[in-house]
């Protein structure tokens, strides 16, 4: 067995003294006539093993051994006596070229299994995926997990749908509100690829012009792919395009579809039968035919980040993608990230927003008020609400629901001594002590362990009190202040996709906002900013501003008396940019900032995280481009409830070495593995988590 070209200058440098050899099997297995011999990615998932090995094609299975299919192959075999070997276990895999000689001079074991004659792993597709493993110093197989769904027999048996003729242009309709809107659907209609940042206006009509992209990019005889953070905006613009285009023209990838079904859909997709696809993270990768667009809505979202190794980002993966395939990108959102700001800076993507008077006319009241402002009558004292934010509910309320949102779930999960003021932790693993109703006992929010008998360790009182509000709290408490007023709840435990546009109070954690049914929310109320403020995090700012402006594009405008009131300190940069309604600006002055700090996305980022012997380590092995810049290690905090002490370096280096980081980042993980290092290190590309 060999590797592929390019797996390392010493693997290199073995092909080239090694003969090759007529292929032949340790079996003596019979050969296909032509190009017996089938190079095979095989589903390991490991750093040292991001190669391809060879393996013999036995005659019989000649025809259906073709290039993107699934194979089975046995992997790890041992030699036990001369000329004979047994073993190895056996491993799914892809076929990614079938060759006539092989780089390995020995015998070569056969292919035990084709899995499917399905080519699911197209040419282009390949190449997209090992450009995403190269950029995030991963492997392959782990990508190709991401991308490939898991098989499905039944799925696979079914024929798929014809292929639709391209519809009509669309009209521009609500496009046209925007300068370059119109001609934006022009030149994706005529087959062009244009690319642009799209600063939405508020309100409930982005699900229907990305519909319009959607459908002059098919009207052009060229394929679209939208990828949205949740399923809610999926099922959005769902609805969007099947009142636009009809059924059968679009594929939804979604997760909770099942196997069987996202398989099909996605075999749908992959054999041509649908030229449009719309789903969450994993669809970044579906294989479209011929694409012409690429939309990512809301691309500053945590959600677009895959949690899996080797954690690409949706946005990252789409510019990859339309950079290697020629085609049109639409990154849009009610705000814009700094990624965004910086595409537009470099002139790789444009512009596409409205003009002042028409937000103006379509953006909510904002309003004001400090954290420290009291109530000035019982009600709003019992709601912990300031007046003005009491006064703009109680006023919404005669015409329609109003939108509360607070940063934190649950009842209390933040608590402290009354006297000292000191945080209230766990005895066994130290996490933060949370009250999950009035009369619950206290328990910790890491490990779950019940506290009854807590008492502060410095002043000894047994006294708390609530350093922060969930929810469920705030729900129970504005239930009083407006005791005849329904109060719905939407968070993680129970998302609302819909609310009805009777007067009604919606409490809702940021990101799980529902939509009002008919004109929209008549106020919206944004409590705690300091949460979302002062977290110690980069983003904090650009993360604040997006989740507000999510939040108040869902209220009526200014001028059918929408009202947003923000409880957060007025000068902050992103209050003002919420007041103006100017996310673009927000987003060009923190470029800006980064540019004086060098941080990403000026600057390409990596962490590394570990216990501190295993990041030495690593930092000892790595040969990093020149001019890289360390920062640490710090101590960071570990695993909830196992008190590791693990400590996380960064580092940085200039525009255009983020590939040479990248390579040499993993070829250090691949020497620990070499040097049988015990403590794993976490490296990841772009963290997300900036301090």
């Amino acid at each position: 067995m060999s590797s592929e070209d390019g797996a390392g200058e010493q693997l290199a440098f073995i092909r080239e003294t090694v003969r090759r050899a007529k292929p032949r099997t340790w079996r003596g297995a019979q050969l296909a006539d032509e190009l017996p011999v089938a190079r095979v990615l095989v589903d390991k998932g490991l750093l040292h093993l991001d190669q391809y090995f060879d393996y013999a094609v036995p005659a019989t299975m000649a025809e259906e051994a073709q290039p993107g299919v699934r194979v089975r192959v046995r992997f790890g075999a041992r030699i036990v006596a001369p000329g004979r070997r047994e073993g190895g276990e056996l491993h799914s895999g892809f076929i990614v070229e079938r060759r006539a000689d092989s780089d390995y001079a020995g015998p070569l074991a056969p292919l035990a299994q084709v899995l499917s004659p399905e080519r699911v792993l197209t040419p282009e597709l390949l190449r997209l995926c090992r450009t995403v493993a190269d950029r995030y110093a991963g492997s392959l197989a782990d990508v190709l997990q991401l991308a490939v769904p898991p098989r499905h027999a039944k799925a696979e048996a079914e024929p798929s749908p014809s292929l639709l003729p391209p519809p009509a242009r669309p009209e521009a309709g609500s496009w046209a509100r925007y300068p370059q809107g119109a001609d934006y659907l022009e030149a994706l209609a005529e087959g062009r690829s244009p690319r642009a940042v799209w600063t939405a206006l508020p309100g409930p009509s982005w699900p229907q012009e990305i519909a319009r992209a959607v459908a002059a990019t098919l009207a052009g005889g060229r394929g679209a792919l939208v990828v949205l953070p949740d399923g809610r905006a999926v099922a959005r613009v769902d609805e969007a395009l099947t009142a636009l285009l009809g059924s059968g023209r679009h594929a939804v990838l979604a997760a909770d579809l099942g196997p069987k079904e996202r398989y099909r859909r996605w075999l749908a997709v992959s054999r041509g039968s649908v030229r449009a696809a719309v789903g969450t993270r994993a669809a970044v990768f579906a294989p479209v035919r011929d694409l012409g667009l690429v939309v990512v809505w809301s691309d500053g979202d945590s959600s677009h980040s895959d949690p899996r190794a080797p954690h690409p980002h949706v946005r990252e993966v789409a510019l990859l993608r339309a950079t290697e395939e020629n085609t049109g990108v639409l990154l849009g959102g009610l705000s814009v990230t700094v990624e965004g700001a910086q595409l537009m800076r470099t002139g790789w993507a444009r512009p596409l927003a409205a003009e002042r008077e028409t937000v103006r006319a379509t953006a909510p009241r904002v309003r004001t008020v400090t954290d420290q402002d009291q109530a000035r009558d019982a009600a709003a004292q019992a709601a912990r609400l300031p007046w003005l934010a009491w006064e703009v509910a109680h006023e919404a309320l005669k015409h329609g629901p109003v939108l509360i949102q607070v940063p934190r779930r649950g009842y209390v999960p933040r608590l402290a001594c009354a006297r000292c003021r000191t945080p209230a932790r766990c005895r066994h693993c130290v996490g933060p002590l949370e009250a999950g109703s009035a009369a619950a006992p206290l328990e910790c929010g890491w490990c779950g362990q019940p506290e009854a008998e807590w008492h502060c360790p410095e002043c000894g009182s047994f006294r708390l009190r609530a350093q922060v509000v969930g929810a469920r709290r705030t729900a129970e408490e504005l239930g009083k202040a407006f005791p005849r007023v329904p109060v719905r709840t939407s968070g993680r435990d129970a998302v609302l996709a819909t609310v009805p546009g009777e007067p009604a109070l919606v409490i809702s954690t940021p990101g799980a906002e529902p939509v009002a049914e008919g004109v929209g929310y008549a106020a919206a109320l944004l409590l705690d900013g300091w949460a979302l403020l002062g977290r110690p995090d980069l983003r904090a700012g650009e993360e604040a501003l997006r989740l507000w402006t999510n939040a108040a594009g869902l209220v009526r405008p200014a001028e059918q008396g929408g009202t947003v009131v923000v409880v957060a300190e007025p000068t902050a940069r992103p209050v003002q940019a919420l007041v103006r309604w100017d996310p673009a600006g927000h987003a060009a002055l923190e470029l800006e900032e980064r540019a004086q700090l060098h941080f990403p996305p000026v600057s390409r980022m990596a962490s590394v995280t570990g216990v501190p012997q295993a990041v030495e380590d690593l930092l000892s092995l790595v040969r990093l481009p020149e001019g890289t810049d360390i920062l640490g290690p710090i101590p960071v905090q570990g695993l909830a409830g196992r008190g590791e002490e693990l400590e996380r370096a960064l580092l940085r280096v200039a525009p255009g070495q983020g590939a040479a980081l990248a390579a040499a980042l993993k070829a250090a993980q691949i020497a620990r593995v070499a040097l049988r290092t015990a403590d794993p290190v976490k490296v990841r590309i772009d963290p997300p988590d900036i301090g």
